[in-house]
This record gives C-alpha cells, structure tokens and sequence, in this order.
C-alpha cells in the first residue's frame, strides 16, 4: 500500500487533490481511498488530506502517520508544523515552491535519503497561468505523478475531467502537462548532476 499525505492550508483545494489522486488510481483499476482531517474549517487554516492506493482492497481508516509520499501545497507551513513528520526514509516529497529543496533550508532533510525524490514546483503559478487562479492542487497532482510512477498523467487527466467542465478543465489539463514535464526535467537534472 502507498500513503499520501497532502497538507495545505483551506481553500487550496487539498481535499480535492486526494480525492483526484484517488480517482486517478481508480481509473488504472487499482483500490483507493481519500479523506480529510480539519481543524478549523476557515480559509487559510492548515488542512491535512490523505490518500491510500493498493492492489488489495483498504481497510485501514486511520490519518496517515508514516506516509510514502507528502505534497505540501503550501510553503508557508513549513515554519508552522512539522509537514515532514513520519516520512519513511525513502519517501517522496513535492513542495509548491519556486525555490529549490536547498535554498528552502531543507537541505538537512534530505541528508541520507534519496535526494532525486524530493522535487519543487511552482503550482500555484502554473494554476495562475493556466486556469487564471493560483490553486495547486491540480498541477502538484501531475507532478507527483511524475516523481512518484505510482500512478499516470493520463489518469490524473482522467480525474480533471471527471471533476472539471469546459474551459476549466482544459487549463487544469495544460498546468497539469506542465507541470508533469517540469518535474520530469528536474529529475533528469538531477540525475546529471548526481552522475557528475
């Protein structure tokens, strides 16, 4: 079983990255779960979401303590809670930022583990660009989808379309290639680099 974890703060749309990333697996006939974990439900209030994907049928119900893999859509919660907490040591992480891993000061973090599975993306730019609002979601869940192969752009664009009409869901579909490939290139790079 593969765990996600996304953290976020309210109106980033973290419920629905689960929700889509669980679509997603479903879409390549595999078993998925999502849900949430509030606290104060306000706009800007940290939100936690979780999802599970497994061959096998899901049992478990529990928040996610030990995830795989964490999306954080927003950065600004790495100063205000632990986002990090429980991940496995060769887990993946995907942070909503222009900046990279080191000039995020987590150059630490990624001490001893595998340094091509941490990756940044500037989502919330791509979902500006694109979709003409700053929401992340849609193109971290097309990144993942390229750091982790734990699931395809071509389900994660099956999702948008079962969630997403018209015009809406031809931008998430662009900022989801986008940042698909984005990441793809910064793996290479990375690859190079750790070659070198």
């Amino acid at each position: 079983m593969f765990q996600i974890r996304v953290h976020g703060r309210g109106g980033q749309g973290v419920v629905t990255a689960a929700e889509m990333l669980s679509v997603a697996a479903f879409e390549e006939g595999r078993h998925a779960q999502a849900f949430p974990s509030f606290g104060s439900e306000r706009t800007g209030a940290p939100v936690v979401a979780f999802c599970r994907i497994s061959d096998k049928e899901i049992r478990l119900r529990e928040p996610i303590m030990e995830p795989d893999a964490i999306i954080i859509q927003d950065p600004t919660l790495l100063h205000q809670i632990d986002v990090f907490a429980g991940l496995k040591p060769d887990g993946y992480v995907l942070l909503n930022s222009h900046h990279s891993i080191e000039a995020l000061g987590l150059a630490e973090l990624v001490k001893g583990r595998q340094p091509e599975r941490f990756c940044t993306l500037p989502a919330s730019e791509l979902g500006l660009k694109h979709v003409g609002r700053p929401i992340p979601n849609v193109p971290l869940l097309a990144g993942f989808a390229a750091l982790s192969g734990i699931i395809r752009l071509e389900s994660v664009i099956l999702a948008i379309n079962e969630r997403f009409t018209g015009k809406i869901a031809a931008g998430n579909i662009t900022a989801a290639t986008e940042a698909y490939e984005r990441v793809q290139q910064q793996m290479k790079e990375q690859a190079h680099a750790k070659a070198d």
